[in-house]
């Protein structure tokens, strides 16, 4: 067991360009492979490369994600920014695409992916295939457990097709301004008159002059979503 740094397996990975591994580390992560999570890995590899590989988890490396979809996890799992450590952050644009930016050198680059990669015009066969099978399981969520079957077949074939493909091929490359966000504030804690549990003092209601938390206090919350970003009302998922 390894007990100095437990990214060092990643890290001689990252080094080494083989992607092929990284993603399969990042489908335990994610779950299943599929094209957005292999360009994630891709991505993520690509910016690391430039900036350098070595990041302890302490907000000196970020990574500003534009969507909130497959290709995040493969960031997540080749830069180790994650939403834990305070260095993913995540911009509710809608973009396949992530800036990744270095306290240590100062410096960002922006990764995004090029028009029409997820279907392109010229697709194979197979290509399509995958694509009428993904719109007939996810987007219309039909129960067809052969479809299902087939498609995540399609996608672990084209998931490591991709981590083949040069960066350039797939992304848009440019070195950005790099603009920090704050450190992480360290907050004290509270605890809740109604419930007995601690929260973090700047997230709370009060009645009678004392702490409640929002959810005692049924208050309005915010919340990641698959649609993006959105505002709970008194803290119930939309219908």
């Amino acid at each position: 067991m390894n007990n100095g740094d437990p990214r060092e397996e990643i890290k001689t990975l990252l080094r080494g360009g083989d992607l092929t591994e990284l993603l399969m580390q990042a489908a335990r992560l994610h779950g299943h492979y599929c094209p957005g999570l292999a360009f994630g890995v891709l991505a993520g590899w690509a910016g690391l490369k430039r900036l350098g590989f070595d990041n302890t988890g302490m907000e000196e490396l970020l990574a500003v994600v534009e969507c909130n979809n497959c290709f995040v996890d493969g960031i997540q799992m080749a830069t180790g920014c994650s939403l834990g450590n305070n260095a993913l952050v995540y911009k509710d644009i809608g973009k396949t695409a992530v800036t990744i930016m270095s306290r240590k050198t100062g410096s960002a680059v922006r990764i995004a992916l090029k028009s029409r990669q997820w279907v392109r015009e010229d697709a194979s066969d197979k290509d399509k295939e995958a694509a009428e099978l993904f719109r007939r399981v996810v987007k219309d969520r039909q129960e067809d457990p052969e479809a299902s079957r087939r498609m995540k077949e399609l996608f672990r074939e084209k998931s490591f097709e991709t981590v083949t493909m040069s960066e350039e091929e797939l992304f848009d490359i440019t070195d950005v301004p790099a603009t920090f966000p704050e450190y992480a504030p360290i907050v004290d804690s509270e605890t809740c008159k109604t419930c007995g549990e601690e929260f973090m003092g700047t997230k709370k209601a009060q009645e009678d002059g004392e702490p409640v938390c929002l959810a005692c206090a049924g208050a309005d919350c915010l919340a990641v979503l698959g649609r993006g970003i959105c505002m709970l009302k008194r803290g119930v998922f939309p219908t």
